[in-house]
């Protein structure tokens, strides 16, 4: 029987082909590459202090800041674990889509989901392997499954433009401050690098599919989809605040000395101020990010956007 050749093979100049080849070439196995029977030398920190806003604790000690580092590491990874949750379900989703299409796009998007569920699998190793070397009492707050049903409860407009903005800050991220220091651990530096080679083909995917799915929704819905997507950055920023909470209790009654109410306040102040940058701000100021975003709403979307970010950014001085 003989089936249309655009149903069943890919055109040569497909734009998902870049991905796929990327996908082969950094492909990576999570004990031969990363952990290589390794473990933690805590030590050194996990994430720069350009990230951590431990700079702005001058009252703690430079150990004291360090473990503040690991402790925002640890809180760092199982929030990819979390978020990759429902990325992965909605990448395979999308799949469908393409199935008697461009096979360069089920190739990328099958690709991309085994890389999601690797990752999911290389944090949750990476937080047992923490767990063993930190004391007892850390709790990571946001539960995956629930957090991803209501994620994708959305529409796919709205998750693909969350799913590009964390994908985006996780490049910047890496760029900007994990790869430059020599303080940080090996281990998690490593972690790290091999997660930014895997998601820098990501958002190419990202890209390419939430511009497919803005060409095919109608003004009505992608004004639908704008609020939903800040319905899904006010979530993130409850979470984000939920775990600031707990994560600064945990460094108050695990740092080895007994903080004033004063400087326990501060340290909360400071972990909800870093988290909002690494998981909100830094995305929503990253230029490919506002570019791709600005090409698919009007000035009047945008605004409300802005509007529902303003509340959360740092106050500048007068």
């Amino acid at each position: 029987m003989q089936t249309s050749q655009t149903a069943t093979t890919s055109s040569p100049a497909s734009r998902y082909a870049k991905p796929v080849e990327l996908s082969k070439r950094v492909r990576f196995d999570i004990d031969r590459d990363v952990f290589r029977g390794r473990g933690f030398d805590f030590g050194t920190k996990f994430l720069p202090d350009s990230m951590t806003g431990v700079s702005s604790l001058l009252f703690l000690t430079p150990a004291e800041r360090r473990y503040l580092s690991q402790i925002e590491g640890r809180t760092y990874a199982n929030m990819f674990g979390l978020v990759e949750r429902f990325i992965a379900a909605k990448m395979l989703d999308i799949t469908r889509a393409h199935w008697l299409g461009d096979q360069h796009a089920v190739e990328a998007l099958v690709r991309f989901t085994d890389e999601e569920l690797k990752h999911q699998e290389m944090f949750r190793r990476l937080e047992l392997m923490v767990a063993e070397g930190m004391p007892a009492g850390y709790r990571f707050v946001p539960e995956a499954n629930g957090v991803a049903s209501v994620v994708l409860g959305k529409s796919t407009w709205a998750v693909l433009a969350l799913t590009c903005h964390i994908e985006v800050f996780v490049l910047s991220h890496y760029r900007q401050s994990i790869a430059a220091d020599p303080a940080l651990s090996p281990l998690f530096k490593d972690v790290m690098l091999h997660h930014w080679r895997e998601e820098s083909q990501h958002v190419i995917i990202d890209e390419l599919e939430w511009d497919r799915e803005d060409a095919a929704i109608s003004a009505a819905a992608r004004d639908t989809a704008v609020n939903e997507f800040i319905e899904l950055v006010g979530a993130v920023d409850g979470i984000v605040a939920a775990q600031a909470e707990v994560d600064s209790r945990y460094f108050a009654s695990t740092c080895g000395r007994e903080l004033t109410t004063a400087e326990a306040e501060r340290v909360g102040r400071a972990l909800l101020g870093a988290y909002r940058w690494q998981y909100i701000l830094s995305g929503a100021s990253e230029p490919r990010f506002m570019k791709a975003l600005a090409a698919k709403i009007t000035p009047a979307q945008m605004r409300r956007i802005e509007g529902a970010l303003a509340p959360i950014a740092p106050r500048k001085a007068a």
